[in-house]
Order: structure tokens, then sequence, then C-alpha cells
């Protein structure tokens, strides 16, 4: 089966967020997949948030990763995840904060002179994310799970997408009322 970065996957609106969405059905060890796990589906990843991350013009044109930061990457994706997730749960802990805060270090550290690689721009949108003003705007979708920025004007988001997962808890929901009332 073929893979392709869609819009519906820079839903998360940060670099930070969709990196860690790359992870699909991450509390499920059954049916989860890691998209970064292929090589060359983390390479198209860059492509992919050029064009549809809501971040693209701050970080200029993203690179891939070589192979020597690929577990680099990985392991700030998985601080990134752990630390927000937490966070918009209400059980943030200042180690998971201080464990963020390594993997940034260790990432701008080897960055070296790839400012446009994507584990440089990921670090820094992981700092603009912990800096943001108002923290509550940082959501879990109930539908995937995914991590998600609430842009909206009166904070009344719910999920991370209205095309997919939107329309996947509102069809869901029609189905179980249709099912549960009886037929005259």
């Amino acid at each position: 089966m073929t893979f392709s970065w869609t819009p519906h996957r820079f839903s998360g609106g940060a670099l930070a967020l969709d990196v860690a969405n790359s992870v699909v059905l991450r509390a499920d060890p059954e049916r989860r997949i890691d998209r970064f796990a292929d090589p060359a589906v983390m390479d198209a990843f860059p492509d992919g948030a050029n064009r549809h991350g809501a971040e693209r013009a701050l970080f200029g044109a993203l690179e891939p990763v070589g192979a020597d930061g690929r577990d680099g990457l990985v392991a700030l994706r998985e601080a990134i995840d752990r630390h927000f997730r937490a966070e918009v749960l209400g059980a943030g802990k200042p180690a998971l904060m201080a464990d963020l805060l390594d993997a940034i270090s260790a990432t701008l550290r080897r960055s070296g002179t790839r400012p446009h690689a994507l584990d440089t721009a990921t670090a820094r949108s992981a700092l603009m994310l912990l800096t943001q003003p108002e923290p509550e705007r940082l959501k879990i979708c109930p539908n995937c799970h995914w991590l998600f920025l609430d842009r909206s004007r009166n904070r009344s988001r719910a999920w991370c997408d209205m095309a997919v997962c939107g329309n996947r808890a509102k069809a869901s929901r029609h189905y179980r009322r249709n099912r549960e009332e009886p037929r005259p």
C-alpha cells in the first residue's frame, strides 16, 4: 500500500504537532502505525509539510534529515508527544518538559548548518509551542487522538480536521441514533 502526505496529515496546526501525529493510533499497540518507520515516508514528510503545513512560511523550504538524524528526530517526536499530550490531559510534569527541552537541545546541537532540516525546524516549532500565550488552545482530537491547535476565534474547534474526523464522528453518532430509535 502506498502512502502520501495529504493535507489531513497536517491538521495539527504546528510542525511539531504534525510530526508527533506521524504515529497513527498511538495508544493501540496492535493497530499502531509509525509513519516514520519507513525511511522513504520520513524523507517525503518535508515535501508534504512544505505544501500543507500551517507553519510552512516560518521555516523556509524544509529538507529531509540525513540518515544520521533519523533516530534523533524520532526521539524528539516522542518527547513532543509525551509533554504536550500530558499538558492537555492536565498531567504535565516538569520532568516531561525537561525531557522535551533535552531533545530540543540535542537536535539543535546536531543541526549545525542545516537550518531547514526537518529536525531543526521541528525543534524550533516545539519551542514556539512551549512559549505560546494560550496553552488551552492545544487539544486532542476525540476521534483520532492527534494533537492539534485550536485556532478558532471562540476556541470551539472539536476535531483535528472537520472533513475527516468531524465527519466520522457525526456519521457514527447518526448511525447510533438511528439504530437506537425504533422505526414506525
